[in-house]
Formats: C-alpha cells, structure tokens, sequence
C-alpha cells in the first residue's frame, strides 16, 4: 500500500532523497529535517499506514525492533545522555503527518527538547471507571 500523496511515503521508498542511516525491506530511517536534538531521525514504513491503529502488529514490532538498534547504534556514535522513542496517533497527540512513524530523539544533558508533562493523580473513580471500560 503506497499513498502517492504522501511525502513519508516517497521519502521512505526513495523517490525523495533523504539522509538515510539505516533501510531494510520495510523501513528506512532518516534524519529529521525539523529536529528536535542533534541527530533526531524517523523510522518510516515503506507501505502506507496512517497511524498505529493502521499497521500491523507484526509490522509494529519490526519497526520498533528497528528503533532499539538504531537507538543503541545513535547512542554509541552521538555520545547522548539519553534517549526519546516516541510515536504519536492523531492530531491532538501531536501527529502532522499522517504517514506512521517513529521518531528517534537523542537527549544531551541540558538540552531544549520539550517532552515534559505535569504528572497528574489517578483517582479511585477514575481508576474503577478505566478498569471497568477497558478490562470489563
């Protein structure tokens, strides 16, 4: 499945150049034109998935098995302090481009990245109304 409208789709299948670190049969991974750190890359799909929900599971633990390896591989060769694997699903969760991807964030101590959140207090109602959605 290939969406000709989808600029992750020819990045990823290569009728855009990008600055490639890694390909297999189903994924490529390039550096972020907009990057939040020093070395941020994407782990992009060659077939089209929109989001997470789209993409099967076995398909999902391949591109995440890439992310580890790419992750220890940029860790080594970058000198980070740290690292960010993030994946977002939907607008509100911060998606702009509707092409799954996973994004590879390098940490450097003191760095500007904003990935940062107020931690809240689970409720007893909240947690009986979660559990009794979710699990029954």
């Amino acid at each position: 499945m290939h969406d000709e409208n989808c600029i992750f789709c020819k990045i990823a299948n290569g009728e855009i150049s990008a600055a490639t670190l890694y390909e297999d049969e189903n994924f490529r991974v390039i550096l972020d034109l907009g990057p939040a750190s020093k070395g941020h890359a994407l782990v992009l799909p060659k077939q089209h998935y929109a989001n997470v929900y789209e993409m099967p599971e076995d398909l999902i633990g391949k591109a995440y098995i890439v992310a580890k390896k790419m992750a220890e591989k940029m860790t080594d060769a970058l000198g980070c302090d740290g690292f960010n694997i993030l994946q977002n699903n939907g607008v509100t969760a911060g998606q702009t481009v509707f092409h799954f991807h996973i994004h590879l964030i390098p940490r450097y101590e003191g760095d500007s990245v904003g990935l940062h959140w107020q931690a809240g207090k689970l409720t007893d109602e909240e947690k009986e109304e979660i559990l009794k959605k979710i699990v029954g």
